[in-house]
């Protein structure tokens, strides 16, 4: 009998240890997003006490919230030049959401494409945040040295938030301080979750907001418990794990392989075929950030994870840096170096249109920016499609293209249609004199300008300035005489 229980211990404790190597990926926990309450406080409790004292010890060597907070004020002081630095909102425990935005014109409104990296989605998965601070260095310290750095901070606005959530890093756990899960707490759209807005944690609702007044292209978050690139779709309608594919599926896996193709060892994985996923088939998640972006966002994000370790010794992480970055680079610089870019404009007086990008055979469509009329649209390469610009009061325009390795520019000129109501006449926008003032060849010209108009003013400053002295003089000698 007491051999028996021992055997039957023994089984006990291999699923255990089982269920637990299983239980990682997308940050851990296999949960769909849906509450279950099915298991023991007392033996929760426990079990959390005995695991924030074990990642506590891990901790040693990564950087606190406050050391954070200083590393990112501390690289704006030392990269100003190409950097803004900026908080999206507060944690529940009042903790500042920091983000580093870098570019060769930060803070500037243009017709370049944005990509936002997201770190510590989870508060028990620190290495996203550490990496994300070491890319910022990079980029700082290799900007027009490196051509692919240097093309980067060109060429695209680069949003980093290294942590989402501080509060679930200070108290060593996935949740937030509310235990929260926040890649469980968006909008769903398969089922009505996340809805009411009262409930809605305020980093998701900081997430949300940084959507809708910076129009990103595409993003990634930072995870850790696998070795895999995951696109969506993360759920189906019926809960069931199996490969569900969004309308850009095609272009989802071309920015997944690249990311998994750059890394060190992720598509020689034996679990993931090539170390990319669909998010649905590998297990199904409801209330994810990922596919909210794609959806409301117009943003297309994948959810990357980094480390099969959750939390790994912090000597381990410049490997993990060097085995990430060229895959981190590669990613954004792909936002110029592949899919359509390009501009809608009005034939009758050239004001720029903030139009709809439509794919023929993809239901998916983007918009133009408001103000500068740009769009910058994700699509794999080796295929052909036919693109189309729509706009009401315009007539419709669809052109096809082929796309191939490189990006391609494709520009639209959209006609007022015969039923419009009378337009006014044409003015030049404030915008226009704007675009014109910010090229290199004007504000050339018009320091140039300053400085001969500043020299006339020297002269004639001199000639008015003698001629005085001489009538003073004269006055003199006129009264001395």
């Amino acid at each position: 009998m007491a051999h028996l229980n021992s055997s039957l211990l023994l089984f006990l404790s291999l699923n255990l240890l089982q269920l637990f190597h299983t239980a990682v990926g997308r940050g851990g926990q296999r949960d769909s997003g849906f509450v279950d309450k099915s298991y023991a406080a007392s033996g929760r409790h426990l079990f959390e006490e005995n695991h924030f004292q074990k990642l506590n010890n891990l901790a040693h060597g990564y950087m606190s919230n406050s050391d954070l907070e200083k590393a990112i004020k501390a690289f704006h002081g030392r990269c100003g030049r190409i950097s803004k630095i900026y908080s999206i909102g507060k944690s529940v425990f009042g903790v500042p959401l920091w983000a580093i935005e870098i570019s060769n014109k930060p803070g500037k409104e243009e017709a370049k494409p944005a990509f936002k990296f997201i770190g510590n989605v989870h508060g028990d998965e620190p290495v996203g945040r550490e990496l994300l601070l070491r890319l910022a260095n990079w980029l700082c310290d290799n900007y027009m040295k490196d051509p692919l750095v240097t093309l980067i901070v060109n060429n695209v606005h680069l949003h980093i938030l290294p942590s989402m959530n501080p509060d679930g890093y200070s108290l060593r756990r996935r949740g937030n301080a509310n235990n929260v899960d926040l890649n469980r707490d968006f909008p769903d759209q398969f089922f009505q979750m996340n809805d009411d807005l009262t409930v809605r944690q305020p980093e998701t609702k900081a997430i949300m907001n940084w959507i809708k007044k910076i129009r990103f292209t595409a993003s990634a978050s930072l995870h850790g418990g696998a070795l895999v690139a995951n696109y969506p779709w993360d759920g189906t309608q019926d809960k069931s794990k199996s490969y569900y594919a969004c309308p850009d599926d095609e272009a989802f896996k071309y920015m997944a392989k690249l990311y998994s193709g750059s890394h060190y060892n992720m598509s020689q994985s034996q679990e993931f075929k090539a170390g990319i996923t669909n998010g649905a088939y590998w297990y199904p998640i409801y209330g994810g950030m990922q596919d909210w972006n794609y959806i409301y966002g117009g943003c297309f994000e994948l959810t990357l994870e980094i480390s099969d370790n959750k939390w790994p010794p912090a000597n381990e992480l410049p490997t993990i840096w060097q085995y990430n970055k060229q895959s981190m680079l590669d990613l954004v610089a792909s936002l110029v170096k592949s899919g359509v870019h390009g501009r809608v404009y009005s034939s009758d007086c050239g004001e720029p249109l903030p139009a709809s990008i439509a794919i023929k055979g993809i239901n998916y469509t983007i918009k133009a920016s408001e103000r500068l009329a740009d769009y910058h649209r994700l699509l794999a390469p080796g295929h052909q499609y036919e693109v189309t610009a729509t706009m009401p009061g315009y007539k419709t325009r669809s052109t096809t293209i082929k796309m191939g390795e490189e990006a391609m520019t494709l520009d639209f000129i959209l006609e007022p249609t015969s039923s419009f109501l009378p337009r006014q006449p044409c003015k030049r926008s404030s915008m226009k004199i704007l675009e014109v003032i910010s090229t290199p060849h004007f504000q050339v010209a018009l320091t140039l300008f300053s400085v001969l108009a500043f020299l006339c003013f020297l002269i004639k400053r001199k000639i008015i300035f003698s001629h005085l002295r001489g009538r003073k003089y004269l006055g003199r000698r006129s009264s001395a005489v």
